[in-house]
Protein backbone atom coordinates (compact mmCIF):
# COMPACT_ATOMS: atom_id res chain seq x y z
CA UNK A 1 0.00 0.00 0.00
CA UNK A 2 1.35 3.58 -0.95
CA UNK A 3 2.79 5.31 1.95
CA UNK A 4 0.56 8.92 1.28
CA UNK A 5 2.48 11.81 3.19
CA UNK A 6 1.00 15.46 3.12
CA UNK A 7 3.01 18.56 3.98
CA UNK A 8 1.89 20.10 6.98
CA UNK A 9 1.87 24.00 6.78
CA UNK A 10 0.30 25.85 9.62
CA UNK A 11 -1.74 28.34 8.13
CA UNK A 12 -1.05 27.87 4.41
CA UNK A 13 -2.83 28.19 1.34
CA UNK A 14 -3.04 25.11 -0.39
CA UNK A 15 -4.85 23.90 -3.93
CA UNK A 16 -6.88 20.82 -3.93
CA UNK A 17 -8.10 18.79 -6.92
CA UNK A 18 -11.17 16.77 -5.49
CA UNK A 19 -12.68 14.24 -7.83
CA UNK A 20 -15.78 11.95 -7.93
CA UNK A 21 -15.52 8.22 -8.54
CA UNK A 22 -17.16 7.81 -11.70
CA UNK A 23 -15.06 10.56 -13.57
CA UNK A 24 -16.19 11.44 -16.71
CA UNK A 25 -19.83 9.72 -16.51
CA UNK A 26 -21.10 12.08 -14.06
CA UNK A 27 -22.68 15.36 -13.64
CA UNK A 28 -23.20 15.13 -10.19
CA UNK A 29 -21.62 18.17 -8.50
CA UNK A 30 -22.94 20.98 -10.97
CA UNK A 31 -26.56 18.58 -10.64
CA UNK A 32 -26.50 19.36 -7.10
CA UNK A 33 -23.87 22.37 -6.98
CA UNK A 34 -26.71 24.48 -4.16
CA UNK A 35 -26.28 20.98 -1.62
CA UNK A 36 -22.42 21.44 -2.54
CA UNK A 37 -22.59 24.58 -1.42
CA UNK A 38 -24.50 24.13 1.35
CA UNK A 39 -21.85 21.73 2.33
CA UNK A 40 -19.13 23.94 1.93
CA UNK A 41 -21.22 26.80 4.04
CA UNK A 42 -21.20 24.54 6.75
CA UNK A 43 -18.00 23.18 7.47
CA UNK A 44 -16.53 26.53 6.96
CA UNK A 45 -19.10 27.55 9.94
CA UNK A 46 -17.55 24.59 12.09
CA UNK A 47 -13.59 25.10 10.96
CA UNK A 48 -13.24 28.08 9.20
CA UNK A 49 -11.01 28.85 6.28
CA UNK A 50 -10.65 31.01 3.58
CA UNK A 51 -11.45 30.21 0.08
CA UNK A 52 -9.20 32.22 -2.59
CA UNK A 53 -10.54 30.87 -5.89
CA UNK A 54 -12.85 27.80 -6.89
CA UNK A 55 -14.65 25.79 -10.13
CA UNK A 56 -16.93 23.15 -9.78
CA UNK A 57 -17.16 20.78 -12.76
CA UNK A 58 -19.43 17.66 -13.55
CA UNK A 59 -16.92 15.13 -12.05
CA UNK A 60 -14.18 17.37 -10.05
CA UNK A 61 -13.42 20.55 -8.76
CA UNK A 62 -10.89 22.54 -7.71
CA UNK A 63 -9.99 25.22 -4.47
CA UNK A 64 -7.85 26.84 -3.45
CA UNK A 65 -8.33 27.43 0.82
CA UNK A 66 -5.97 29.57 3.19
CA UNK A 67 -6.11 27.80 6.10
CA UNK A 68 -5.97 29.62 9.74
CA UNK A 69 -2.93 30.37 11.59
CA UNK A 70 -2.04 27.43 13.29
CA UNK A 71 -4.16 24.78 11.63
CA UNK A 72 -3.46 22.31 9.17
CA UNK A 73 -6.40 20.40 9.26
CA UNK A 74 -7.41 20.51 5.76
CA UNK A 75 -8.32 16.42 5.71
CA UNK A 76 -11.12 16.53 8.00
CA UNK A 77 -12.33 19.32 5.93
CA UNK A 78 -12.09 17.72 3.06
CA UNK A 79 -14.01 14.99 4.53
CA UNK A 80 -17.01 16.24 6.09
CA UNK A 81 -17.50 18.35 3.18
CA UNK A 82 -17.80 14.72 1.21
CA UNK A 83 -19.52 13.12 3.45
CA UNK A 84 -22.27 15.78 3.93
CA UNK A 85 -22.59 15.91 0.52
CA UNK A 86 -22.88 12.04 -0.10
CA UNK A 87 -26.14 11.70 2.78
CA UNK A 88 -27.60 14.49 0.83
CA UNK A 89 -27.78 11.96 -2.16
CA UNK A 90 -29.83 8.99 -2.99
CA UNK A 91 -28.62 5.93 -2.36
CA UNK A 92 -28.77 4.53 -5.97
CA UNK A 93 -24.60 3.98 -6.88
CA UNK A 94 -23.26 0.74 -7.26
CA UNK A 95 -21.20 0.03 -4.28
CA UNK A 96 -17.75 -2.74 -4.05
CA UNK A 97 -17.51 -5.20 -1.33
CA UNK A 98 -14.80 -3.22 0.20
CA UNK A 99 -16.81 0.13 0.24
CA UNK A 100 -19.80 -1.20 1.89
CA UNK A 101 -17.61 -3.03 4.53
CA UNK A 102 -16.75 0.04 5.15
CA UNK A 103 -19.48 2.32 5.15
CA UNK A 104 -18.88 4.58 2.36
CA UNK A 105 -21.35 5.50 -0.28
CA UNK A 106 -19.47 5.00 -4.59
CA UNK A 107 -19.57 8.78 -5.03
CA UNK A 108 -16.12 9.93 -4.21
CA UNK A 109 -12.75 9.17 -5.13
CA UNK A 110 -11.18 7.90 -1.55
CA UNK A 111 -8.71 10.61 -2.30
CA UNK A 112 -7.88 13.84 -2.81
CA UNK A 113 -4.95 15.90 -4.40
CA UNK A 114 -3.78 18.43 -2.69
CA UNK A 115 -0.44 20.71 -3.45
CA UNK A 116 1.22 23.98 -0.53
CA UNK A 117 0.99 26.97 -2.79
CA UNK A 118 4.64 28.07 -2.90
CA UNK A 119 4.53 31.71 -3.90
CA UNK A 120 2.71 34.61 -5.56
CA UNK A 121 3.89 33.54 -8.98
CA UNK A 122 2.27 29.87 -8.02
CA UNK A 123 -0.74 30.73 -6.77
CA UNK A 124 -1.11 32.95 -9.92
CA UNK A 125 -1.08 30.19 -12.16
CA UNK A 126 -3.15 27.88 -9.87
CA UNK A 127 -6.08 30.61 -9.99
CA UNK A 128 -5.22 30.87 -13.81
CA UNK A 129 -5.74 26.74 -13.88
CA UNK A 130 -8.91 27.18 -11.85
CA UNK A 131 -10.47 29.26 -14.08
CA UNK A 132 -9.60 27.56 -17.04
CA UNK A 133 -10.64 24.44 -16.55
CA UNK A 134 -14.15 24.41 -17.89
CA UNK A 135 -12.81 26.09 -21.10
CA UNK A 136 -9.92 23.18 -21.28
CA UNK A 137 -12.74 20.56 -20.73
CA UNK A 138 -14.68 22.41 -24.01
CA UNK A 139 -17.55 22.87 -21.20
CA UNK A 140 -18.07 26.64 -22.47
CA UNK A 141 -15.68 28.74 -24.95
CA UNK A 142 -14.48 31.16 -22.11
CA UNK A 143 -13.92 31.31 -18.48
CA UNK A 144 -16.64 33.74 -17.91
CA UNK A 145 -19.33 31.90 -19.28
CA UNK A 146 -18.77 28.84 -17.29
CA UNK A 147 -21.52 29.74 -13.95
CA UNK A 148 -19.75 27.96 -11.33
CA UNK A 149 -16.37 29.17 -10.04
CA UNK A 150 -14.84 32.08 -8.65
CA UNK A 151 -14.23 33.90 -12.24
CA UNK A 152 -16.76 36.42 -11.83
CA UNK A 153 -15.67 37.73 -8.26
CA UNK A 154 -11.66 38.02 -10.25
CA UNK A 155 -13.25 40.46 -12.70
CA UNK A 156 -15.05 42.55 -10.32
CA UNK A 157 -11.91 42.97 -8.62
CA UNK A 158 -10.21 43.69 -11.64
CA UNK A 159 -7.76 40.97 -11.90
CA UNK A 160 -9.27 39.63 -15.44
CA UNK A 161 -10.74 41.26 -17.99
CA UNK A 162 -13.94 39.94 -18.65
CA UNK A 163 -12.79 38.19 -22.43
CA UNK A 164 -9.76 36.65 -20.45
CA UNK A 165 -9.29 33.22 -21.90
CA UNK A 166 -11.90 33.45 -24.51
CA UNK A 167 -10.45 31.62 -27.81
CA UNK A 168 -6.87 31.79 -27.43
CA UNK A 169 -4.56 29.48 -25.64
CA UNK A 170 -3.07 30.76 -21.74
CA UNK A 171 -0.65 29.45 -20.25
CA UNK A 172 -1.68 27.44 -16.79
CA UNK A 173 -0.49 25.47 -14.06
CA UNK A 174 -0.49 21.52 -14.23
CA UNK A 175 -2.84 18.85 -15.76
CA UNK A 176 -5.86 17.05 -14.38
Amino acid sequence: MPNYRRALAPGATWFFTVTLLARGRNDLLVRGIDELRACVAREHARRPFTIRAWVVLPDHMHWIWTLPPGDTDFSTRWRRIKTDFSRAQPEREWRSGSREQRGERAIWQRRFWEHLIRDEADYRRHVDYIHHNPVKHGLVSGAADWPHSSFRHFVARGMYAEDWGDGGSIEVAGDD
